[in-house]
């Protein structure tokens, strides 16, 4: 059998992030007030996900939309520039690219989105074909993206049948109904990477070690986002924990995302739960550094790097 072009098939959300940073980034209106950066970035938790496993060394092509204007270049050069294969990537003359103004501080952001081409892709628009071209796929903002969550759990059988594991991070869900289709979804997910709040919502229970338990009992792997806090995750009876690392957080937008790429990097060089796990919440912790989700994504050598100076030593794998 030939070897897949892809190590991963990213399918999702690609738009620009404008980030205003400042110490009070709050508008006040009938004012003016000076801020102390604006940073036009790559956003969308998948193009994210996909910089960060491009990072780190995996072959990774995002399958998304953009509009036919200026932001959808800029995406299209950024998203090249950090090596991601963007030949799978469609655009809109109907639609503007998304983009997301995000008002941060180093504690916390709010958050303006304009959807445009974010919840445009749609599951007849992904060729089974590419499928076959990737070990993994991984899905990004499932509640963001109604058209592609309608078709998602037949399309992911088909990747499974073609040989690839799916890993899944619904994000958050703006009608906070936690459901649309997601229980068939869940039976064709080998890898669910929700945070603490979102496992919460979507199981109904009110601490994570249930939601943790009711997962489980779905998807072969569960791992929770638990912020500064690190995360825990559960392949059937072994449960792993693993301490976010102590960096100077700059910005938390895309940590997660970051989170997620580490996670499957660990998972497709068969590394031990645990060790998955560290590479994980290295990838997010030191993704903070700097504005914007793509700007201090680690490399591989800085996530041992930093592992290794925080007794959590992650391997290369096999």
């Amino acid at each position: 059998m030939a070897t897949p072009a892809l190590d991963v098939l990213v399918l999702g959300d690609s738009n620009v992030d404008l980030i205003v940073r400042s110490q009070d980034p709050t508008p006040a209106f009938g004012q003016e007030k000076l801020v102390e950066d604006l940073i036009l970035t790559i956003g969308g938790s998948a193009s994210i996900f996909a910089c960060q496993a491009a990072r780190l060394g995996l072959r990774t092509g995002l399958a998304s939309i953009v509009g036919a204007d200026e932001f959808g270049d800029y995406m299209l050069r950024a998203l090249a520039a950090r090596g991601v294969d963007t030949r799978r990537m469609a655009r809109s003359e109907q639609l503007k690219t998304g983009a997301t103004i995000s008002l941060s501080t180093a504690h916390d952001r709010a958050l303006l989105t304009f959807p445009g081409t974010i919840a445009a892709l749609e599951s007849s628009s992904i060729d089974p074909a590419w499928f076959a071209e990737a070990r993994h796929v991984h899905v990004a903002s499932y509640f963001l993206q109604p058209q592609l969550a309608a078709g998602l759990a037949g399309l992911l059988a088909v990747a499974r049948r073609a040989g690839a594991t799916v890993s899944l991070d619904t994000g958050w869900d703006p009608a906070e109904r936690w459901d649309g289709g997601l229980p068939a979804v869940l039976e064709q997910v080998d890898i669910f990477l929700p945070n603490e709040i979102e496992a919460q919502r979507i199981t109904g229970l009110p601490h994570v070690e249930a939601a943790l338990e009711r997962l489980a009992g779905q998807v072969p792997v569960v791992v929770i986002k638990l912020g500064a806090q690190g995360a825990i995750a559960r392949h059937g009876q072994e449960l792993a924990r693993a301490p976010s690392l102590p960096v100077e957080v700059v910005d938390t937008t895309g940590a997660g995302d970051s989170f997620d790429a580490g996670f499957v990097y660990g998972y497709l060089q068969g590394l031990p739960l645990t060790e998955c796990l560290r590479v994980a919440v290295a990838c997010g912790s030191l993704s903070t550094r700097a504005a914007g989700g793509t700007a201090a994504q680690p490399t591989l050598a800085e996530v041992l790097a930093a592992g290794a100076a925080n007794g959590l030593v992650a391997s290369r794998g096999r």
